[in-house]
Order: C-alpha cells, then structure tokens, then sequence
C-alpha cells in the first residue's frame, strides 16, 4: 500500500508539473494584468544627488505617496508626502518638485484632452511648513515652478497666468485667448500629435521672463466628431486640424516681463513664408532665448538665439536636408554658454559640440550608428552620457564619453535594452534592462565604472508565473529583400515541426524612423502572438526600409512616396518567407495599427496573390485625410506632390481586393479621423468588395477603455482564425 501511495504521489506530481509547463495564454489573461511588469513610477533623482523619489501607493489606507530612497542602500528614508495627511486630497498621479525641493507641485483629477494633454486640480506642497497651496479653483494645463519657486504660471482657457506664491496673487497677462482661435502659451492639436509638445512657455533663470509661442488658428480648417456618450442625444467635438495643404496656425514668439508687465515681439532676421516653432528653450544665461524654426517642409532647420534685453537674434545652427530634419530635445547649455546639440547631418544621429555663436567645436560621437537618447554633462569629469545603438540595431546600451569625444566607456552590460536615469550629481544611475528573455530589471549603477551595486527590482514573480505557460522563443535574425539586410523576428508554434507547414501571420507598423524588431521585454501584443503561436500559427515582424536606427539613407528613401518601399518589402519578405518548407504560402495573413492599418490595407490590396488576409485597425486610408506636420514632412504637400499621395494610399485600391479584410476604427480618433474608415467603407461597397469592419463608439486612437481591449482582440482573433487558421 505505500508502495502505491508513492507511485499515485509521484503521478500526481508529474501530471502537475507538464500541466504547470504548458498553461495556455488566454486574451482573458492579456488584458486583466496577469502579466504586468513592476516599475518605478514617477523616478526622480534628488538634488543631493544621494537620494531618489518614487510615487507609490500605500495599500494599508489607499494613499499616495511620494517615498524617498537612499542610493546606496536602496532603503526607504522617508514618505514626503502621503495624500491620506492632506486635506481636500483624495490621491495624486503625478507630482514636481520646485528647483530647490522645497516645494511639491501635486496634480489631482487629471482629465485627458488630446495624446499628452490635460486639465486638471494642482496643489503646491510646502515641505517645510507642510502646507498646502491650491494653484487655481479652475482646472488648468501645464503649471510650472519659476526657478526660484516663488511662483508658478500655467495656461486657462487659452490664456498665460502667473499666481505668486508668497502673496497669493494671480496675474493674468495673456487676454486674447478663444477656443478655436486663439491659443497663448499651449500647443494647437498637431504641434502636440507631430512635434510631441504641449507646454509652448518657458521661464528664464531669473525667473522675471516668460517666453511664450502664440498660435493663431483662427483660419485653420475645423474637424468635428460627434460623441454618442450615454445621454438621449449626442454632442459634439469641434477642434482645429489642418490636414495636409491646408492651412496652419500662425505662430509667433513673445516675451513677457514681469518687472514691467510689458510683453514684446521677438522677431529673427529671416523671412520666414510658412514656418513652424517647435522648441523654444531658455539658456542659463536670464537674457538669451534660443528657438528652434523650420520651414513648412521641415528640410531646413534654424537655431535662433536671442536677446531678451536687447531683442535682437543671431543664427547659430541653420541645417538642411533633401528630406526633412527632426527637431531635438537634446540642446543643453554649458557654463561657457557653448552648447551640446544632436543632429543626423553626417548620416546618422550623433551628438555635436558648437561654441556659443554656433561654431563646430567637434562632433563628439561618430560612427555607423545612432544615437538614441541624450541623459546629460557631467560638468565634474566633463563626461556626456547617452544611449545608442552601437551593440547593434536592435538593442541599446549606456555609454560615456568626454566631451572633446575620447575615453568612451560602455556603461551597460547586458545584451537587449538599457536605459538609464541618472542621480543629479552623475554618481549613480538607475538603469532598467529587458530583452526578450529578461523582464524589466532595476539595478542601482555607478556612473563611473557601469558596475552594479544593487538590484532593485527584478520581476521575478512575473518571471515564475511565465514557467506555468507553453511559450516560444522569439527568434532574431535579418532577411535579405531588394539588396537589404531587414532585421526581422519569427515566433513558431511551441512543438514546431519541420514537416508540418504552418500559417504565417506577419505584424509591422513601418512608419519613418519606427522600429518594432527590437530586443525588449514583451508587449501585450507579444502575448497575443505567443497565443496564436500556441494555436498553431507562425508569426513574424520584419523592418523594412523607411524604419530607424539604420541609418538617414535608410529612413529617408521613403522621401516623397509614403508606402511605396515599406510595402514592397513587406510583400516581397512575404513571399520568401511562403518558400520555406514550414510555411503555407497559401495562408499568410498581415496587420497594423495605424501607420500599419495603412500598411496591411496596402498589403491586401496591391499584394493580393501574396496576402490572404488582413487586419487593419484605424488606418490612414488616404495621405490626403490626415495632417498637415507629420504628413507634409515626408510627402510634402498635395499640391506639389499629388501622385505620391494618391498612388499610395489604399482608398484608391480596393478595387483590387481579393483576400479577407477587417476594417476597425474608433469614432472619438482625434488623431486618424473615423472619415478614413468611413470613406475606404464607401470605396469598398462600390467596388462591390466584402468586407468586415467594426466602429468602437466613442474611442480614441488607443481603442480602450472597459472591455474594450478584449473585445477587439476576440474580434481580431476569431477573424484570424476563421480566414487563415481553418486548417489547424
């Protein structure tokens, strides 16, 4: 009898352990949180560069709380801030700290508008005397300390204010601001989607000017959208948007001084026709302003620094390109008032050293890479750190180097994603770490050496809880279409079999300088592949031309003709990847989100003998819909350019369809209007083409919200499997 009680345990336990090795991913599991990583939310590095801040949540009472940690022991010191010892303050999601720390901006009730914007309560926390300051009774947008932290402006109905924290006062100096029409100191819609901005004011070091972008829309095109909300009738959404060609806000720089309360016009000594200001910065210098300028194009880019006392301006930087030019976040001011600026004029992104007047000093980093992050100047060891692609195109690693561009030191260690947040004095950095295999890793580094000190946190019960599931390895490696080495990456069924041929499901996205083959820690779309491959499918990604990382030449062949190259190379890898043994070319199916719905729709139409089926979700269906910044960047305009538009977008196509197509869209998409769904809709039914498509009500770009996520991914996969996965 023992002897069968032992044999039954060790049945039982060997039945448990293959049950536990081959759990099934479920969409259920994708969307609850099952596989949620743990991070360090709202990171910020003390002035004493000794200690760092971290926005938690305290489950004992449902507080928030802003938690100081020691660098060296990782140990907490102490809770700022906790929302439970503050009266009127439920929680806060977010929080900023005046220059000398000694105060706390906490934001409350936040309500989205656009992508990056928002309204919302905002309280000034003294930690000395532990009081609390309500900003305004209104909800605002973008409120921000003076550097010396005796005030805070922010924007109110399209107008500047300024409120004096030591007499509680508030002065308004901006009075023209009208919804639709005027906008003082906050970006229009496309300034925020396409230059990723949304604070457009800036304070100088003596916290006596503000320099602000005045936008006039007043005759930009209105885009409407209706909200069907839950009331008996539906309202409506009006906002400004210039699609391509169309007109743009005026914009012009101004400065207010508020010793004076006179504000004045900065002018530069260039006729500018048509232009947009997408960064204004000021120096450590209290009187020099510097802003960026470029041309409607965007293929010359102009460094202006200006003279507040003086208003008179020089040019330091004037770049230019056959194609277009990217504006940098990276300009940083040294003691000597040089500066430290980031361009790809040599090719490839790299980082440059320019005297005060706009003289090359030297170009700091070279070579046939990119480099993809800017962390800062070490003014102590006059070393530049920075992130860059140097360890190959798919990952990214921590590097220093001095500024006149010797001693470079390689800083990360692992192979994958490396990204770093320095301590305020460039003793330490916190560096986060992923790749395929590894979920996010928070170590504590020395800056000097790259060494490890602590680990901080590792994911580790995400880690263990993933040993329960049947996954596959993503597997790395690059194809060879139209003379090009394109990095890809292929996820097989988990007991794949060289004899079987499986469906191929391709994913990609393809927009200018994206890159999606990467080697980083799972999204939530790498669990639902990892759950069709489960189920029997193949599912690949491959970069083609026109992503980044690789190169300006790369990038840029799409100059002009926005899915013509990104499209062949799909379609050709397509049909190498069909040549395999293991793959049924018969059943290969393609998606995007976005730029990719674009993608795929082309896909299925121009590439009908390759594609079988396609799912597109809020997809550009014509270049012409969408607007005027990121578009004209790559296509110019319209006018001059009306072929490159047309012969690309997939709304002129769908007479070619022959494949199976899901077609889905929000209606609350501010940024790829339901008009592109809604017009491809009208293409399709009179090229008398079938098709499935789905309208989420009310939804943005994202498509989430409730159960909203497992909804469209049920739909998406019970399309997949009753078009490509009938034979599994």
């Amino acid at each position: 009898m023992k002897i069968l009680r032992i044999l039954s345990l060790f049945c039982f336990l060997a039945t448990t352990f293959l049950t536990a090795q081959n759990k099934q991913i479920t969409l259920e599991e994708i969307w609850n949180g099952t596989f949620r990583t743990e991070g360090l939310d709202a990171l910020h590095s003390m002035k004493n560069g000794q200690q760092y801040s971290v926005l938690n949540f305290d489950r004992s009472n449902g507080a928030t709380t802003i938690d100081i940690y020691d660098y060296k022991t990782l140990e907490k010191v102490n809770t700022l801030i906790s929302s439970a010892n503050i009266e009127n303050i439920e929680y806060f999601t977010d929080y900023t700290f005046s220059e000398d720390e000694s105060q706390v901006l906490l934001a409350t009730d936040e309500v989205s508008i656009f992508r990056r914007s928002s309204l919302g309560k905002y309280y000034v926390y003294n930690t000395k005397t532990q009081q609390t300051t309500l900003v305004a009774e209104d909800k605002i947008q973008e409120p921000t300390f003076s550097p010396d932290g005796n005030k805070i402006a922010y924007g109110l109905n399209n107008n500047l204010y300024v409120k004096d924290l030591k007499s509680g006062q508030t002065k308004q100096f901006t009075f023209d601001g009208v919804k639709n029409k005027i906008i003082n100191g906050i970006t229009d819609w496309v300034y925020e989607e396409e230059f990723a901005f949304v604070r457009a004011f800036d304070w100088n070091a003596d916290s006596n000017k503000i320099a602000f972008i005045r936008f006039d829309e007043t005759d930009v095109p209105e885009f409407s959208m209706d909200v069907y909300g839950k009331d008996l009738y539906q309202t409506q959404t009006v906002f400004k948007y210039p699609k391509a060609g169309e007109k743009n806000a005026d914009v012009s720089l101004h400065i207010y001084d508020l010793n004076t309360n006179k504000k004045q016009d900065v002018k530069v000594n260039k006729a500018y026709n048509d232009f947009y200001i997408p960064r204004i910065k000021w120096s450590s210098a209290p009187n020099m302003l510097s802003a960026q300028y470029t041309n409607r194009h965007q293929n010359e880019l102009d460094l202006w620094m200006i003279d507040a006392e003086a208003n008179k301006s020089y040019l330091a930087i004037e770049e230019k390109d056959k194609a277009y030019i990217d504006v940098t976040d990276n300009l940083t001011f040294l003691k000597d008032k040089s500066f430290i600026w980031t361009s790809e004029k040599d090719g490839y992104n790299h980082i440059y050293h320019y005297s005060k007047k706009g003289k090359l000093i030297n170009q700091v980093t070279k070579g046939n890479w990119e480099v993809t992050d800017y962390y800062g100047f070490d003014t102590k060891t006059n070393r530049i750190f920075y992130q860059s692609v140097e360890n190959g195109s798919t990952n990214r690693d921590v590097y220093a180097i001095k500024l006149n561009g010797t001693d470079k030191q390689k800083l990360s260690s692992n192979t994958g994603q490396s990204n770093a947040d320095f301590s305020a004095d460039f003793t330490y950095f916190i560096n986060t770490f992923s790749n395929t295999t590894t979920p996010y890793l928070y170590t504590l580094n020395d800056a000097k050496t790259g060494q490890i000190i602590k680990e901080i946190k590792d994911n580790s019960a995400l880690k263990s809880k993933l040993k329960e599931y049947q996954l596959s390895k993503k597997e790395f490696s690059t194809i060879d279409i139209n003379g090009n080495d394109l990095n890809m990456w292929m996820i097989k069924p988990p007991n794949f079999d060289t004899n079987k041929q499986y469906p191929l499901f391709m994913f990609q996205y393809s927009g200018p300088g994206s890159q999606q083959v990467a080697n980083r820690w799972n999204s939530a779309n790498d669990y639902w592949y990892q759950m069709l491959a489960q189920q029997g499918y193949i599912v690949a990604c491959v970069d083609g031309r026109g992503t980044g990382l690789k190169g300006a030449e790369f990038k840029k062949v799409t100059q002009n003709e926005l899915g013509k190259y990104e499209l062949e190379d799909q379609i050709d890898a397509a049909k190498l990847l069909g040549t395999k043994s293991y793959i049924d070319a018969s059943r290969i199916g393609i998606w995007g989100w976005s730029y990719g719905g674009f993608m795929s729709s082309n896909a299925l139409f121009k590439g009908n003998d390759v594609f079988k089926m396609a799912i597109a979700v809020a997809p550009v269906t014509s270049w012409r819909f969408y607007d005027s910044i990121y578009t004209e960047r790559y296509m110019t305009t319209p006018q001059e350019n009306a072929s490159g538009y047309d012969e690309n977008s997939p709304i002129n196509h769908v007479d070619k369809l022959k494949g199976d197509f899901l077609l889905i869209h929000g209606s609350g998409d501010d940024n790829v209007h339901v008009q592109n769904t809604m017009r491809m809709i009208e293409a399709l039914v009179q090229a008398n083409k079938q098709f499935e498509w789905m309208i989420y009500p009310d939804k943005n770009h994202g498509i989430f919200g409730g159960n909203t996520r497992l909804h469209l991914y049920t739909k998406m996969t019970n399309f997949l499997n009753r078009t490509l996965g009938d034979k599994l």
